[in-house]
C-alpha cells in the first residue's frame, strides 16, 4: 500500500515525477533570467562619467529603447555602433550590449571605429 502525504506519494515513481517537475520549472526560470540579463543594456564606467559630466540622463525607458535598437543592430551583424538618441550620441558595443561612451549631439564631428549608425526613436 502506498501512503500519500499532502498529495506526495511515497513510491519512487511519484518522487521522480516531483523532481522532474521541479527541474523543468527551474530550467524555465533560469532561461527567463538568462534571457532578461542578455537583453539588459550595460553602461561602462567611462560612459557613466561622460553622461554625468555632460549632464545627460538616461532613464529605464530610455534604456529599453536603446536595448531594442541594439537587438536590431545585433540581428544585422553590427559590432560597434553610434546610437543617436534624443540629444546624445552613444557609442555601443552591440555584442556585449554595453554603452562605451556618450557625448552631446553637438560634440559629434568625426566618429571612427564603428560599423553602423542607428537613429533611436
Amino acid at each position: 500500500m502506498i501512503q500519500q502525504i499532502n498529495g506526495i506519494s511515497n513510491s519512487s515513481n511519484g518522487i521522480n515525477n516531483i523532481h522532474a517537475n521541479n527541474s523543468s520549472k527551474n530550467n524555465e526560470d533560469f532561461s527567463k533570467i538568462l534571457e532578461q540579463s542578455q537583453e539588459q543594456v550595460k553602461i561602462s564606467k567611462h560612459a557613466r562619467q561622460r553622461l554625468s559630466a555632460r549632464n545627460l540622463d538616461l532613464q529605464n525607458s530610455d534604456l529599453s529603447h536603446i536595448g531594442q535598437a541594439m537587438s536590431e543592430l545585433d540581428e544585422k551583424g553590427s559590432k560597434d555602433s553610434l546610437l543617436l538618441y534624443k540629444d546624445m550620441g552613444l557609442i555601443a558595443n552591440v555584442q556585449n550590449r554595453t554603452i562605451i561612451t556618450a557625448m552631446n549631439v553637438n560634440e559629434i564631428n568625426t566618429v571612427t571605429n564603428i560599423d553602423s549608425t542607428k537613429f533611436v526613436k
